[in-house]
């Protein structure tokens, strides 16, 4: 059985722990990456093509709306 590979990112570490811990506890799912910032997640997404990509809107560096933008394939 093949797990959904999600990426997370967030600038707030304890919301991206918390969302990492609950996504772990769920059967068949895994974390492939974690991002504390909206470049390194399209740097991560790129590099590693997770099944899922869960960005927080408001990053510095690149903020998730923009991050979705450079992910999501054209």
């Amino acid at each position: 059985m093949n797990k959904l590979r999600i990426l997370v990112a967030d600038d707030h570490e304890i919301v991206r722990h918390g969302l990492v811990a609950l996504i772990k506890a769920c059967q068949g799912w895994e974390i492939c990456a974690e991002a504390d910032n909206g470049r390194q997640a399209v740097e991560l997404a790129r590099e590693l093509k997770p099944d899922v990509a869960i960005l927080d809107i408001g990053m510095p560096t690149l903020n998730g709306l923009e991050a979705t933008r450079l992910i999501l394939p054209r």
